[in-house]
């Protein structure tokens, strides 16, 4: 009898072509790092000067071109292992049990994941650099068969630090970003040699090189960015100071580097005539390390992300308005592969989206996104306690809830005093050793060291500061988000309306922090059981 339903269930997952060779389409995504949403490409979409006017993405801007190019992607959280968890399993962050926990992260195997999926059905499927946190092959979420194609190198995850030295060392910058490049290629070029004759793939590309740590001056340096033609171009919750404008100029460098190198990739594929009938996925995994307002956050500058879809005989050439969760990416990655959904996935997939004609709001249905965090860096708290969060954004408010006002957002304010604080190189280079979830940073250690200064102490106080329990934005007013209006009877409203949307959301989600026992999340095993979530 288990031999006739292995029989039946294989059947099922051979693609029903009728051919041997599986023409089912390959999937190619990469994924960079703490790359929120700038790529050139948005600059034609946008009505008032930003980085993307600086930042050169030509890759990113190709397949925006020949394919869709979302104005409004955003993360399910600001944390690389739980947005990751939930990008792989199609699910919110806080369905996803320890998966979500950066430090400590373990995998409950009962969470079916959409590469094994796929693999399942037939896929040749590997990756590159990072998937998950911690990322190696044994807590990975799809176990230890999923194949890592690292073998020439990992280098390329320090692109400005590998590249700078070998230029000390008298290298030109031109050859020290070619060794770079031949390690990206080498990796790849090894995913395709295991793949068998007639096997479609699905390959993660994943480089760590635009999470900190970056070498000062290398946006410069390395690809010619002045960081004073971000002059007026930054948020303004940034201090517009030639400081922050150069560490944010080799932010967009690292981003570049990422581009350059997706480029090569998709240039051996167009040699070996697999592009057109390639997926091609772009995006990152939340917003800016180091910076206020960015990682950590559930303002856009933390939660959005670029996304650029670009699926071969499918309508292109199309800016989409429509708001994406990266968890529908999951449900995508296995409609396109002719696999079913599984029902526990909370995330919807966008092949409705991708098949239409239409510009714009494509799905009206498609018009807000719920966003949340729990805990980033568990030492950042005594008692290694969260920040919890939810955020609803829709196409005219963001609306947040901070659960725990009375915890300090980016962490303790550990070392710091009224007239003390650590001196600024290890502000530049130790996280931990205040407001731990604020990466080290230029900008992080130029922001403590003018805490008492009155000119800069309302940035000071956004970056680092508590918060009330409830924030609003009123996004046409306040694009940066910046003037919180909760308090305010205007929009007594219009508050109440949104926080009963997301409460009511979040409800049906299984929220554990809303359904009475979000407490879990303070204390370990800081989880849910699958059997409490709800399938």
């Amino acid at each position: 009898m288990i031999r006739y339903l292995l029989i039946f269930w294989a059947g099922l997952l051979i693609p029903l072509t009728g051919f041997a060779e599986d023409i089912r389409p390959n999937i190619l995504f990469a994924f960079a790092d703490d790359w929120g949403k700038y790529a050139s490409a948005y600059a034609k979409a946008e009505t008032r000067p930003s980085p993307n006017t600086v930042v050169k993405t030509p890759t990113f801007d190709r397949i925006a071109d020949q394919g869709v190019l979302f104005k409004h992607a955003f993360v399910t959280a600001p944390s690389c292992t739980p947005c990751r968890s939930s990008l792989l399993s199609g699910q919110y962050f806080f369905r996803t049990g320890m998966g979500a926990i950066l430090q400590g992260a373990r995998w409950d195997p009962s969470i079916p994941v959409y590469p094994l999926m796929l693999r399942e059905s037939g896929y040749h499927i590997g990756e590159t650099y990072k998937v998950w946190s911690p990322g190696t092959p044994g807590d990975a979420p799809y176990g230890a068969g999923i194949h890592g194609y690292e073998k020439s190198g990992r280098m390329f995850n320090g692109f400005s630090q590998m590249t700078t030295k070998r230029v000390v060392d008298g290298m030109s910058v031109k050859d020290a970003k070619q060794v770079l490049y031949d390690e990206v290629m080498g990796n790849f070029n090894a995913f395709l040699d295991d793949r068998g004759d007639g096997k479609p793939f699905c390959y993660w590309f994943g480089p760590t090189l635009v999470h900190r740590k970056w070498t000062k001056g290398s946006g410069r340096d390395l690809w010619g960015i002045n960081p004073d033609d971000l002059k007026g171009k930054l948020p303004k919750f940034l201090p517009d100071v030639h400081e922050v404008r150069q560490d944010f100029a080799d932010y967009l460098g690292e981003v570049q580097a990422f581009d350059t190198a997706l480029g090569l990739i998709l240039k051996r594929l167009e040699v070996l005539g697999e592009l057109d009938n390639t997926v091609v996925v772009i995006s990152g995994d939340h917003g800016a390390p180091g910076f206020p307002g960015g990682k950590c956050n559930l303002y856009d500058f933390g939660v959005q992300v670029p996304l650029a879809i670009w699926w071969p005989g499918q309508p292109g050439g199309r800016v989409v308005d429509d708001f994406v969760n990266l968890m529908d990416l999951a449900p995508t990655f296995l409609e396109i592969g002719g696999v079913k959904r599984p029902k526990v996935m909370t995330g919807k997939s966008l092949v409705p989206v991708l098949k239409l004609k239409k510009q714009g709001l494509v799905d009206k249905k498609r018009n807000w996104v719920i966003t949340g965090r729990e805990r980033h860096v568990a030492r950042a708290r005594e008692g290694l306690l969260p920040y919890p969060q939810r955020a609803l954004r829709t196409g005219d408010y963001l609306y947040i809830i901070n659960f725990a006002p009375d915890r300090w957002p980016m962490g303790n304010p550990y070392n710091i005093t009224k007239d003390s604080a650590p001196e600024f190189k290890a502000l530049e280079q130790n996280t931990f050793v205040t407001y731990g979830d604020l990466d080290a940073s230029p900008t992080k250690a130029w922001l403590i060291e003018r805490r008492n200064d009155e000119k800069w102490k309302w940035h000071y106080d956004y970056a680092f500061g508590k918060r009330p329990r409830e924030e609003l934005y009123v996004l046409a007013d306040d694009p940066d988000q910046i003037n919180n209006v909760a308090d305010d009877e205007k929009y007594t409203a219009i508050k109440k309306r949104l926080n009963s949307q997301l409460m009511s959301r979040l409800k049906k989600a299984r929220d554990p922090r809303v359904l009475g026992d979000g407490s879990t999340f303070d204390k370990p095993p800081y989880v849910i059981t699958q059997a409490r979530r709800g399938k």
